[in-house]
């Protein structure tokens, strides 16, 4: 069983935590316990047991027939909490707004989890329909300006990337090791990652990690349309960007005395 700090794992508490995360993984699609139980290795009996405390908790939900299992409405209760709670988010917001009224486009804050980008703001461009970067998305942090400019903040031997090849989402996403290599040191000498449909076609991203924290955790971005991507706006959304980054930092939660929590 796995330790933390000499603590030993609580069995029941892991299983019912990754059975929150698959059901969460899956979006709309609802399961049924005989792939939950597969998917977990854990027998059907328990894994039933398992899914009915957390029904009764409000943790999952179930059809009329109890046959189909999905996320529940106490997981949404938890994420706003974790949104409303969090230091950094509360001074972004404002800043991305303002990025996003300078340029008429979509600006996002992200923080890593592994090796995926999970977006804790957004604020939405009124120029174009909503790409999918809604609040609480979780994408492969190789795909994106966003994951790309925070992965580069780590040395490469140390990229918390799964081996073998990488995920593609697009034609144009890095599936090669290497390559992606070869990018992040392009990001490293320019100080911003961008990505060119790698993570959704028709989208290009800009992303900015936010250096108060040593390897950055959280990142900030900047989408548009291809179309709309000429090299004189290109120019002007890294130099707003580089901007609201630095009075990002510069407002940081983390700064010395703050009394915040240097949460981990």
């Amino acid at each position: 069983m796995p330790e933390n700090g000499g603590v030993r794992a609580v069995k029941s508490a892991s299983r019912a935590v990754d059975l929150l995360e698959v059901l969460a993984a899956r979006g709309d699609r609802p399961a049924r316990l005989r792939e939950l139980a597969e998917e977990l290795q854990v027998p059907r009996s328990s894994m039933y047991a398992l899914l009915q405390t957390l029904i009764e908790r409000g943790w999952v939900r179930t059809d009329a027939t109890g046959s189909l299992y999905g996320i529940g409405i106490r997981a949404l209760l938890t994420g706003t909490s974790y949104l409303d709670s969090d230091p950094r988010v509360r001074v972004a917001r404002p800043y991305l707004a303002e990025a996003s009224e300078t340029l008429g486009e979509t600006i996002h804050l992200a923080r890593l989890d592994r090796g995926d980008v999970v977006y804790l703001a957004t604020r939405e461009s009124h120029e174009y329909p909503r790409t999918l970067s809604r609040v609480g998305r979780r994408l492969p942090a190789h795909v994106s300006a966003l994951g790309k400019a925070l992965l580069a903040e780590r040395p490469d031997d140390r990229l918390p990337l799964a081996d073998g090849p990488l995920r593609a989402l697009t034609p144009h996403t890095h599936t090669d090791r290497s390559a992606l290599l070869a990018d992040l040191r392009q990001v490293r000498e320019r100080g911003y990652a961008i990505d060119r449909e790698e993570g959704v076609e028709g989208i290009a991203g800009f992303g900015f990690a936010l250096r108060d924290d040593s390897p950055a955790t959280d990142a900030v971005s900047c989408s548009v349309p291809v179309e709309r991507l000429t090299e004189e706006h290109e120019q002007h959304i890294v130099a707003v960007m580089r901007d609201i980054r630095q009075r990002i930092e510069t407002a940081s939660p983390h700064a010395a005395g703050s009394g915040t929590p240097d949460w981990r």
